[in-house]
């Protein structure tokens, strides 16, 4: 475990309330003290972490990989800040675009033209962890004489339709 300034904070504030609320049980000092630094530990990686996880949107980012791309759909949020700040797939052909990360998942809708826009491929990215998320990650590439232009990324509302049989 890395040892950082967020970690010491965070172990500290959790010790402060752990103390102030064993403090409220038993007025001796020493005793609300001494349990509090035993528990501290336990109540932070057992509760106070987990919680924290749930709330926050902190994913971990990964550099591209198409193998990844096509075999993990759901997990393509973890790579695509990467691939849009380093340019990975800026300049690429639309054969190869197609080899990387497989066939668009559909079409941009023009509604001057309406009609799709064949030049705008879009692909879903996955669903952010959090405890609030209701939108869906996608990005949309850009093609211009064939090659990759631009990537933007943009959220749409998770639906969930219901299949008739």
């Amino acid at each position: 475990m890395i040892i950082t300034p967020l970690l010491v904070i965070f172990l500290i504030i959790v010790f402060v309330l752990l103390f102030l609320f064993l403090n409220t049980v038993d007025k001796r000092k020493w005793l609300s003290g001494l349990i509090s630094l035993v528990l501290t530990p336990f109540v932070f990686f057992f509760l106070f972490y987990p919680f924290l996880n749930i709330i926050s949107s902190y994913h971990h980012q990964k550099y591209f990989n198409s193998d990844a791309w096509i075999e993990k759909p759901a997990l393509r949020y973890e790579m695509i800040d990467n691939t849009i700040e380093s340019d990975t797939l800026i300049g690429v052909s639309r054969e190869k675009i197609t080899q990387l990360l497989g066939k668009e998942e559909w079409l941009t809708w023009d509604d001057a033209k309406k009609a799709h826009d064949i030049n705008k491929w879009n692909y879903g990215l996955g669903i952010e962890p959090g405890a609030f998320t209701d939108e869906r990650e996608c990005v949309e590439i850009t093609f211009q004489n064939d090659k990759v232009v631009a990537l933007k990324t943009y959220q749409e509302d998770i639906t969930f339709e219901n299949e008739k049989e």
